[in-house]
């Protein structure tokens, strides 16, 4: 997929150089050494044969492990992204930095850091009503974001995309705006036990203002939804389906498109959280069919406090302003005030325009490599730290399901999950413990609480050989 070029702005930092792009904006560009595109794998880097399993005779990686080796795709290896992220590198408590918390937030590459960086030391203007070279500067920067994240997603058009501080306001500005519109007492909003609480606490504020109903829709043992159920639950009634394409605490991957289509046939409309999905692998809405999509660009390796709406042209024509105020009208008098077409009147006031800026960056480094590749490469990191976790004593993974991402959910026997988050702290190993905000998904399996380590293109099998042996330390120690 091509996205625009990052309409950028000079970089502080000193590793780059400036360069003119076709609309005379200065852009930042990385140093060719440093670009993302594919270079040979390191030496230590097992080669994959043909069929992706690793050649005979290699060993596993990391000390002490013996499960199958993680297979490396020829066009990618995991340090292709980590020469870019600079905290990877960095220790905490002595011990180099090993990142396992990229369900909660991923890490940030230096592209993401300086074009905010640079965006802010050159080029920090509001955007759409100046007249002035830097506000004309910004504003093409912001609308070349809208323009990428529309590419992003397979959208059919910029103006499809609306800005969000992220995922939660996202669904909230859908359900606030569309749900008050089309909802009404009788009507049933559907939503699968594993989804994040993001995606459940907007649907019980809204059904309880229209006198709809939330109805939860049934896990398998597994963590798979429940299609049978979803199935003799689906009705005239429903009005809305709003799902996960990827779990946060599962990892669980439901089949979206056939979900969606199903939903369609009651004419009910269907919101996709692909908070935990886009970073993993490509999406496509209108594959997909979905009405709706959201995302957070922390977890897509952009800044915080930005995110992304997309909804179906016709969907959002008629969807009415959530909230007031600048930028998102026309005219305003006392008499009446004329909405902006959207998208920009479902932006009220000044958005985050270095964010937006950041999220442009972190899709054109991550489109920079073969994301089939790298799809790949996790579900054999993934396959490899499921074999390595299986070593220790007492450890229970929760989640099964066929289709995953490399999301590693774990209660261990003896040991609160805040006590194994302080214990592998120690050792640089940073992972989540607690409820994930998905209280629903957990209490399926009957527990309050669980330890998380959640993976990403950047990881490799010698970090997670370091979890296990750390593990395996912390249930030695008793």
């Amino acid at each position: 997929m091509t996205t625009p070029d990052l309409l950028g702005f000079p970089s502080t930092g000193s590793g780059a150089r400036s360069l003119t792009g076709a609309t005379g904006v200065p852009t930042t560009a990385a140093p060719a050494s440093d670009t993302g595109s594919p270079v040979p794998p390191p030496a230590s880097t097992p080669s994959p044969d043909a069929t992706g399993a690793s050649s005979p005779g290699a060993t596993s990686p990391g000390a002490g492990m013996t499960g199958r080796q993680v297979s490396q795709q020829p066009s990618f290896s995991p340090e292709l992204a980590r020469r870019d992220v600079p905290i990877l590198h960095r220790t905490v408590n002595g011990k180099p930095l090993v990142w396992l918390d990229n369900g909660a937030t991923t890490q940030k590459p230096r592209q993401v850091i300086e074009a905010v960086s640079g965006f802010y030391g050159a080029g920090n203007s509001n955007i759409h009503r100046g007249a002035h070279t830097m506000a004309r500067e910004a504003t093409e920067a912001y609308e070349g974001g809208r323009t990428a994240v529309a590419q992003f997603l397979g959208a059919g058009s910029p103006d499809e995309i609306v800005f969000t501080r992220g995922t939660t306001e996202a669904i909230n500005l859908v359900a606030q705006s569309w749900g008050r519109a089309n909802l009404g007492p009788g009507d049933d909003i559907l939503v699968p036990v594993l989804e994040h609480h993001s995606n459940i606490v907007p649907w019980q504020m809204v059904a309880k203002e229209t006198r709809a109903r939330v109805v939860p829709i049934p896990l398998r043992p597994d963590g798979q939804i429940d299609l049978d159920a979803y199935a003799d639950r689906l009705s005239m009634r429903t009005r809305l389906v709003a799902l996960s394409q990827a779990s946060n605490v599962l990892g669980t991957v439901p089949p979206v498109r056939e979900m969606t289509a199903l939903a369609h046939r009651y004419r009910a409309t269907v919101l996709v959280d692909g908070a935990q999905a886009v970073a993993h692998f490509p999406v496509d809405v209108q594959d997909l069919d979905a009405d709706f999509y959201v995302f957070s660009g922390h977890k897509l390796f952009a800044p915080t406090g930005i995110g992304a709406l997309y909804a179906k042209p016709e969907i959002l024509e008629a969807m009415a302003p959530w909230q007031g105020g600048g930028n998102m009208i026309e005219s305003v008098s006392f008499d009446r005030t004329d909405f902006a077409p959207v998208p920009h009147r479902l932006e009220a006031g000044t958005g985050h325009i270095a964010g937006v800026v950041g999220l442009l960056a972190a899709v054109n480094w991550l489109t920079g490599f073969d994301r089939p590749a790298v799809a790949a490469y996790e579900t054999g990191l993934l396959d490899y730290a499921q074999q390595a976790m299986a070593t220790v004593p007492g450890l229970e993974l929760l989640g099964s399901a066929p289709d995953r991402i490399a999301v590693l959910t774990f209660t261990l026997a003896g040991h609160d999950p805040a006590r194994i988050a302080d214990w592998l702290d120690r050792d640089g190993i940073a992972v989540r413990a607690g409820h994930h905000c998905a209280q629903p998904a957990l209490a399926h399996y009957g527990v309050q609480s669980a330890a998380r380590a959640s993976l990403a293109l950047y990881n490799t099998p010698e970090e997670v050989d370091q979890l296990v042996e750390s593990l395996q330390r912390l249930q030695k120690s008793g």
